[in-house]
């Protein structure tokens, strides 16, 4: 009795091209990758130990020490606090003033409609150390008393909130905009037929069809006002009310700096950003591709 054997699958050649790219890859991929190795494998050796062999050499212990003394020298829980009470606050209010501003352009019709968005728009186009002076001294001259402790928006959690909301809101109504644009409109004219408001067409039926590109732009303002320096180098004065990107200058010292405790703590810091994109990943790539796809 013959049997019958299945014909044999030919293994595609490989291609030089292929082997180019996977290669340029690869390198691209590591080359990305290691200043964090760097400072993961720095952070993980005692000074005493680089400064007698050098950085490059092979580390005879490998500890946890860094991060342990980084953390209480820096006091960094009461930091990690402080960045907290500023960026909840101003990704809230920037995703709710952006989603506002993007559902009034993308859903009314009227003459200044285009040029309106354009203005929240060109407000990122700005670099931020042009307003530097003026907004320190605007900042300076405001007196909220009962708002903020010294009575300024200067040295006040409150006033870097209201400088990310101003800086991040032209563009989250851009990216909201255009996505609500891609909505339905007998969504919208079903529910005007019904009697809706303006709110409830707003916050009913719009803000939940937009899930998927709000919780993009969340993660996007949580990493990006989470890492801020700049703002809170130039608008904190006292060191108990920085955040903690700021704050890591704790851990340099006035004429001595251990670079590998700073490398420590610079992970430490690292962390909380990699817990928001990992935990609305699924979200944020949603969100990215929506509209890739033809319907």
């Amino acid at each position: 009795m013959s049997g019958t054997t299945a014909p044999l699958k030919r293994r595609a050649p490989v291609r030089p091209a292929r082997v180019l790219l996977h290669v340029f890859l690869a390198g691209t991929a590591l080359a990305w990758l290691a200043p964090l190795l760097w400072a993961v494998f720095s952070a993980l050796r005692p000074y005493s130990e680089t400064s007698d062999k050098g950085y490059v050499s092979w580390p005879d212990t490998l500890s946890f020490d860094n991060f342990t003394n980084a953390f209480q020298q820096s006091d960094m829980l009461h930091y990690f606090g402080n960045t907290l009470v500023i960026a909840i606050p101003a990704v809230l209010l920037t995703l709710f003033l952006s989603s506002c501003v993007a559902f009034y352009v993308s859903r009314f019709d009227f003459r200044l409609n285009l040029a309106l968005l354009l203005v929240f728009t060109a407000g990122n186009l700005l670099p931020q150390q042009v307003v530097i002076t003026p907004l320190y001294r605007l900042y300076l001259l405001t007196d909220l008393p009962g708002i903020t402790a010294s009575g300024k928006l200067y040295d006040s959690a409150l006033g870097l909130v209201l400088i990310h909301v101003a800086f991040q809101s032209g563009f989250c109504a851009f990216v909201l905009s255009n996505y609500m644009r891609s909505l339905p409109h007998e969504l919208t004219e079903a529910a005007l037929v019904d009697g809706a408001s303006v709110w409830r067409l707003y916050w009913q039926i719009t803000l939940p069809l937009c899930k998927p590109a709000m919780a993009a732009l969340a993660t996007l303002l949580s990493i990006w006002i989470y890492n801020d320096f700049f703002w809170a180098l130039v608008l904190i004065s006292t060191g108990e009310n920085m955040p903690v990107t700021s704050a890591l200058n704790n851990l340099s010292g006035q004429y001595f700096t251990d670079p590998n405790l700073v490398a420590a703590g610079s992970l430490l810091t690292a962390i909380p950003t990699l817990a928001v994109y990992f935990a609305l990943q699924r979200q944020f790539v949603s969100g990215l591709t929506l509209g890739s796809g033809k319907g």
